[in-house]
């Protein structure tokens, strides 16, 4: 069954809360370093301060709430959102579409590794520590929120929303009286301004790359659509963007107060209009918040793996569920990833001015990727071509003019979250080309061929009986066929005697929460077929699905499972299960073209740091043998051998 969406129909008063404190970390602590960013080394100008609030506030209209709030959560897939779920959506129109869904995913993923270190960081700042002593702190914040992971988060997630809700708060009562010295800044809401300082201002066009931190949480927003639903969402956002641009305005008007003046790196504006006497606990809610959006992150990083993984784009790594509440799930290898990205920013860029820098390249690169996939979702639900278009000509105008100002900043720490993007896509593409190369060999056989073979096999007494109920794992989707390995797994490499035959497929579906099961007696009691339909969100438990599987066949009597020797049958004693898994290598009998050579190295080198295919299925290794099956996929067909007889020796 798919998991219900009527949640995202309504908001409620506690939906509103999660949303709060799940949705909007990223987005919602920009505004520590957004407009430092923007003035940061310049002469402060009207020009300067009026054109970035206005560039803010439409960056915030036209990106998040227009094409995400509004445009985009409407591409919801069973309730979930998120860059994966929208390609599961689309896939059965454009499987080409895979390639933006694994850069967008890429770019997700390296953002993760450099919004914690800048949103904390910036939290610290605050603080006028030394620099040394600023890297400490953050180090033991970062190292502290990864560490608890393992334990689960359940106990500390109840405080996100009330705190979220206080910070927003607390940003637009900090502004609000600023902007009452100075209601000239309202002109932001002109969109003239920001144009103006695009195009007049020296080196204008290069301040989008600033600007463009607003922002940077607009994609995690669509990604967080199943946890919050898209009411809650929509409602939430109309605080929240409010707050936001509160504090955006108190921060310029703070601003026009200093005209002429070079503000010192050492001075955040957010923390500048701040009472004294308030700086303190502004420090502490801020440091809360930067914690609760880092999590956020995190979890959402979680998330995005798991999904890869089940739809074949992400070696399979081991996940634990350290609770029970639903969509709780922490994946060690990922953990320790993310961790030693955090760590290396820290050391690398020190300050959180120079981390601005490797922000928001590949970020703008999954947006990107997102208007793509998101055009091609318009298109599969015939929408007007003329309607698409001019959605792709905005955004497509938008985020590359990000993309372009961002560049710039390559140099300046963006080799670090590109270089850090680049691998992620490498290891995606490694293993979705590879098994494209490997499946585009496999050889399929008509199993009713083998029937007659498999029936007089499981009665052939001269053979010892391998096992009572053997049970292989399938790939074919026609539930007519076999692979030949499996074929020759039970007749050659070493007759395996059965009294039953189990094939089990798994199929992964574009739902996220489809987990049902079909079942195809070939022959009763002796040949059966069961198909898996699991969403690419469920959990492939394969051994307790198989179990549940077997006893609703034995309640229905559609199966026999006790014992067949005649000791253990009169007892009613059930016979014991045995899983076959192949695991394949690569044979050195191939002779492959250069780059299929190197995706097929480059997955089997993923294969070693991956879950076994076991583990992966989540069987129990104790019923499980392992056979190794070499895998020949160009077979030599050149060998340069000749046969030389004795008498030609002599001669």
């Amino acid at each position: 069954m798919s998991k219900p969406t009527s949640h995202l129909r309504k908001a409620t008063l506690g939906g509103l809360l999660v949303a709060l404190g799940i949705v909007y970390g990223d987005i919602g602590t920009s505004p520590l370093y957004t407009f430092a960013a923007i003035v940061r080394g310049q002469p402060i100008q009207e020009l300067l301060v009026v054109g970035g609030a206005s560039l803010i506030i439409w960056t915030l209209t036209m990106q998040t709430t227009i094409k995400y709030v509004v445009l985009t959560l409407r591409a919801d897939n069973k309730g979930e959102g998120g860059i994966f779920s929208l390609y599961a959506l689309i896939r059965r129109h454009a499987k080409w579409a895979v390639i933006f869904a694994m850069i967008g995913g890429a770019g997700l993923l390296a953002d993760g590794l450099i919004t914690p270190p800048i949103s904390v960081t910036s939290a610290i700042e605050g603080l006028g520590l030394p620099q040394g002593d600023t890297v400490k702190i953050v180090l033991f914040i970062i190292t502290s929120l990864f560490v608890i992971q393992q334990f689960g988060t359940e106990w500390i997630g109840r405080f996100f929303g009330p705190i979220m809700c206080i910070w927003f708060l607390m940003m637009a009562l900090v502004g609000l009286p600023h902007l009452l010295k100075d209601p000239s800044v309202l002109r932001a809401f002109n969109p003239y301004y920001g144009l103006k300082l695009l195009y007049v201002y020296p080196k204008g066009f290069l301040i989008l790359g600033a600007v463009f931190l607003c922002t940077t949480g607009a994609e995690a927003l669509y990604s967080d659509l199943g946890h919050c639903g898209r009411a809650n969402i929509r409602f939430s956002w109309i605080y929240v963007k409010t707050c936001l641009i509160l504090s955006y305005l108190g921060q310029s008007a703070w601003l026009l107060s200093h005209k002429g003046e070079i503000i010192s790196e050492n001075i955040s504006p957010f923390y500048a209009i701040m009472p004294g006497w308030f700086l303190p606990f502004g420090i502490v809610i801020a440091t809360a918040a930067t914690i609760i959006a880092s999590q956020a992150l995190i979890s959402g990083s979680y998330t995005l793996v798991s999904e890869a993984m089940r739809l074949n784009l992400w070696p399979k790594l081991k996940i634990n569920y350290p609770t029970e509440e639903k969509g709780q799930l922490y994946v060690p290898g990922i953990n320790l990833l993310l961790f030693i990205g955090c760590v290396s920013a820290v050391l690398l860029f020190q300050r959180s001015s120079a981390m601005e820098a490797a922000y928001g390249i590949t970020i703008t690169v999954c947006m990107l990727m997102t208007s793509f996939l998101f055009a091609v979702y318009l298109y599969a639900h015939r929408v007007k071509p003329i309607w698409i278009g001019l959605y792709l000509v905005v955004y497509l105008t938008i985020e590359f003019s990000f993309l372009f100002s961002n560049l710039v900043k390559f140099v300046h720490g963006g080799y670090f979250s590109i270089f850090v993007g680049g691998l992620l896509f490498l290891v995606m593409y490694v293993w979705y080309k590879s098994r494209k190369i490997r499946n585009r060999y496999v050889e399929f056989v008509r199993l009713e061929d083998y029937l007659p073979l498999l029936q007089e096999l499981s009665n052939d007494q001269s053979i010892p009986k391998y096992a009572t109920h053997l049970v292989y794992l399938t790939s074919a989707n026609h539930p007519r066929e076999i692979e030949h390995k499996i074929i020759y797994s039970i007749f050659n490499k070493k007759p395996k005697r059965a009294d039953i035959y189990w094939f089990v497929h798994v199929d992964v579906l574009d739902d996220p929460y489809t987990c049902e099961y079909v079942v195809d007696t070939i022959i009763p009691n002796e040949v059966i077929r069961i198909e898996f339909r699991l969403g690419f969100r469920v959990e492939q438990r394969i051994n307790l699905m198989f179990r549940k599987v077997v006893e609703d066949m034995v309640q229905n009597r559609e199966v026999n499972i006790t014992s067949r020797y005649e000791s253990l049958s009169k007892n009613n004693v059930v016979g014991d299960f045995r899983f076959i898994v192949i695991e394949k290598f690569l044979s050195h009998e191939n002779d492959l073209p250069i780059y299929e050579r190197l995706m097929m190295r480059g997955y089997f080198l993923l294969k070693k740091i991956s879950l076994s295919e076991e583990r992966g299925f989540g069987l129990d290794p104790s019923y499980v043998t392992v056979e190794k099956f070499p895998l020949v996929i160009a077979p030599v067909t050149n060998l340069n051998l000749k046969r030389v007889y004795e008498q030609e020796k002599t001669t």
